[in-house]
C-alpha cells in the first residue's frame, strides 16, 4: 500500500509515491501551484486572475456539456436537435476565448483571430443567432425562475458561470490583460444567447418559464 492510501483496493495504491511517474495526463509540473500558458514563457500561479478567468470559461464549457447531453435523444430536425448543435458550436468557440486569456502578453502577437483570439466575426455570428432566435420565442416580460426543463436548467447554469467568467475578464481588461477588443462583447453576447436558448428549449416542449414573482394570493 502506497503512502497516502489506507483503503484496500484504493486506485491510488497502484501509483508510485514519488514524482516522475509515467502518465499521459499528469506531468507533475503543476504540483508547485503554477501552470504554463498557451505559447510558453513564464509560468503563472494557478490562482492568478488570468487562470481564474479562463478556468471559469472551462467550467462553462463543462456545464454546456451537460446541456448538450440532454439533447442527444432529440428527434432529427427538431428544435432541440438544433439547440444541441448550437451548444457544440459555442463550446468550441469558448476554447478560443480561453486561449486568448491563456496567453502571456509577450506572445499576444502570435494569436490568430478565430483560433486563439476572439474575432469580430465571432461576435457578429452571435448577433445573428440572437436576432434569429428572438423571433422564434415568446419573450418573457419579467425575470424567470430556472428549472422548467432539465435542458433549460442546464443552459441557465452554464449562463451564470459564463457571466462569472465575464466578470473576471472585465477585471483583467481593467488591468490591461485582455489582448483584443472582442472578448468582452463575445462573452456578453454568448451569455445572452444561452438565456434565449433556454427559453427556446422550454417552449419547444410546450413549457414556459415561471415568473420570478409568485401570482397574487387568492386568500
Amino acid at each position: 500500500m502506497t503512502e497516502g492510501s489506507d483503503r484496500p483496493g484504493d486506485p491510488s495504491s497502484a501509483l508510485p509515491a514519488t514524482p516522475g511517474f509515467d502518465s499521459a495526463v499528469a506531468t507533475g509540473k503543476g504540483d508547485s501551484g503554477t501552470t504554463a500558458l498557451l505559447f510558453g514563457g513564464e509560468r503563472i500561479r494557478k490562482d492568478d486572475p488570468r487562470t481564474e478567468a479562463y478556468g471559469t470559461i472551462d467550467e462553462a464549457v463543462a456545464a454546456l456539456g451537460l446541456a448538450r447531453a440532454a439533447c442527444q435523444d432529440a428527434a432529427p430536425g427538431s428544435p432541440i436537435e438544433w439547440v444541441g448543435a448550437t451548444i457544440l458550436d459555442i463550446q468550441r468557440d469558448l476554447f478560443v476565448a480561453a486561449a486568448e486569456l491563456a496567453t502571456n502578453p509577450d506572445a499576444w502577437d502570435r494569436q490568430v483571430g478565430g483560433r486563439t483570439r476572439v474575432s469580430a466575426a465571432m461576435v457578429s455570428a452571435m448577433d445573428t443567432r440572437l436576432h434569429e432566435l428572438e423571433s422564434q420565442i415568446v419573450m418573457p416580460h419579467e425575470f424567470v425562475v430556472p428549472g422548467e426543463t432539465a435542458l433549460s436548467a442546464a443552459l441557465e447554469v452554464a449562463r451564470t458561470i459564463l457571466r462569472r467568467a465575464e466578470r473576471r475578464a472585465v477585471t483583467l481588461e481593467a488591468a490591461g490583460l485582455v489582448p483584443g477588443p472582442h472578448l468582452l462583447p463575445y462573452l456578453n453576447r454568448t451569455a445572452d444567447l444561452l438565456w434565449v436558448l433556454a427559453r427556446l428549449a422550454e417552449q419547444s416542449e410546450s413549457r414556459n418559464a415561471r415568473p420570478s414573482r409568485a401570482p397574487p394570493s387568492r386568500a
